[in-house]
């Protein structure tokens, strides 16, 4: 037996999939607008540096020759965090702080070049560092746009923010993935999860008793997709119980008939033994007679050995083989041997090279069915001819009988209910039609007029 799926715990549910997803998405939505805003607090970073070299150099300015003692120019440096501080004028004076021993400058960067994915770049480059770099950073002046001020730092107090910085927009990240995914989560599990899990466990009970009414899922009053889908399972459930329990009623009652039928067919084995001493008697009443009274025994028995071999038979078993069509259709023709005032009535018209993948005994118990069908109603000629749609083919059988009566038309391939001729079954048609869904494929009637009957039968290539 297989094990039947059963509800999933928290963990393994649909609410904690979503939660999990909304957290992962806030997560990276917030790294994406994480990397500009680490670029832009960096160019920030560096512009306040700059603006404070160059408050540093307006002390050079406020003297008459542009030069400070180099206690003061000490004092001005470590309050800018600079090693030089230069600041070159429009007219191209330059002013400058500069240590008495300022380091190697490992990089250069110029903050009027504000490419965004250079600062994005730049911003990943700082934290990836792990030891101290000596930078020159060039940059306008803060009052003077046509000024450059020039700085020479190091790298790590800047990194050391950036980390800060990163740490802050981290935490403030899981905060709001929590908060959203929280809303997300009540709000999926309130719209979705909950009706959702409620049809599931409405389809699983319908599974283990289907007959049980009390189970069924009472349609709610919302008109989106979700209120379809409850809806249309209801109507679903309540359509599928009643044809369960119609096919029910109908399989007792064809255990019945089965059963009848096999009494009534011995029974009219004994009235055939006995019609056939009477059609040795001399009387003749009785010779007149006995040959109707055989016609009506033989057909109550053909009757009675279809409905049992009906009622007996199962799903077909198809034995698969490619083969091509035109031999079997002359098989069935030789098999059936029909003549009319001594002429040909069976015609082969289907091209040598189409072939099909099926099971050759069903189909030619499909041929056979529709072949007799057309001779008994009439027919004087029977055209069987087949082409390729596509991957598909298409078999037409055509007829110059008089036609389908309505009657038969409205109740094609109802057992019982479609024969066109007194004292038919109509089995073979839908014997017929069961056999071409096995294979994937289809009967239909195409036409049928005074002239004659089409059938087109319908099978994939492969």
């Amino acid at each position: 037996m297989t094990t039947r799926p059963r509800m999933p715990n928290l963990l393994r549910s649909l609410s904690a999939r979503l939660l999990a997803l909304t957290v992962v998405f806030v997560m990276l939505s917030e790294v994406l607008i994480f990397a500009p805003s680490a670029g832009r607090f960096r160019l920030s970073y560096l512009e306040q540096r700059t603006a404070e070299g160059y408050l540093a150099v307006l002390a050079l300015m406020a003297t008459p020759n542009n030069m400070v003692s180099k206690e003061l120019e000490r004092e001005l440096l470590t309050s800018a965090g600079a090693y030089i501080v230069a600041f070159t004028r429009p007219d191209g004076v330059k002013l400058m702080l500069e240590a008495e021993m300022p380091p190697k400058v490992d990089a250069t960067y110029d903050l009027r070049q504000r490419d965004f994915f250079m600062l994005i770049g730049d911003a990943i480059d700082t934290l990836r560092q792990r030891d101290n770099r000596i930078l020159r950073i060039l940059g306008p002046s803060p009052m003077h746009p046509q000024a450059i001020v020039e700085i020479v730092i190091d790298e790590a107090p800047m990194r050391r923010a950036l980390i800060d910085y990163s740490g802050r927009v981290l935490a403030l990240s899981i905060v709001i993935s929590l908060i959203t995914a929280a809303f997300v989560y009540v709000s999926l599990q309130w719209l979705m999860v909950r009706p959702m899990r409620r049809m599931t466990e409405s389809m699983v009970a319908f599974r283990e008793n289907p007959e049980d009414v009390s189970r069924l899922l009472p349609p709610g009053h919302r008109t989106d997709e979700i209120g379809v889908a409850q809806h249309e399972l209801a109507d679903m459930q309540t359509k599928l119980r009643a044809a369960l329990q119609q096919k029910t009623r109908l399989a007792a009652l064809g255990q019945a008939v089965t059963k009848i039928n096999h009494d009534l067919r011995n029974i009219l084995t004994t009235a055939q033994l006995v019609s056939d001493r009477l059609a040795g008697s001399a009387n003749p009443e009785v010779k007149k007679l006995t040959p109707t009274l055989v016609a009506a025994i033989d057909r109550a028995i053909d009757l009675c050995s279809k409905t049992l071999t009906f009622a007996r038979e199962g799903p077909p078993d198809l034995k698969r083989q490619r083969f091509p069509l035109r031999s079997l259709v002359d098989d069935v023709g030789a098999a059936l041997a029909v003549q009319v005032n001594g002429s040909q009535v069976f015609f082969n018209e289907i091209p040598a090279e189409i072939e099909v993948d099926a099971d050759r005994d069903q189909l030619f118990r499909v041929f056979t069915n529709l072949g007799q069908n057309a001779a008994q109603a009439g027919a004087s000629r029977i055209d069987i001819s087949a082409r390729r749609v596509d991957r598909r083919v298409v078999i037409e059988i055509a007829d110059n009988g008089p036609g389908l009566p309505p009657r038969a038309r409205e109740n094609l391939f109802r057992p019982f209910s479609g024969s066109a001729r007194p004292g038919g079954t109509g089995l073979g048609l839908t014997i017929a039609r069961d056999l071409m869904h096995a294979h994937g494929g289809d009967i239909r009637l195409a036409r049928s007029t005074a002239t004659g009957t089409v059938f087109e039968l319908d099978l994939p290539v492969t």
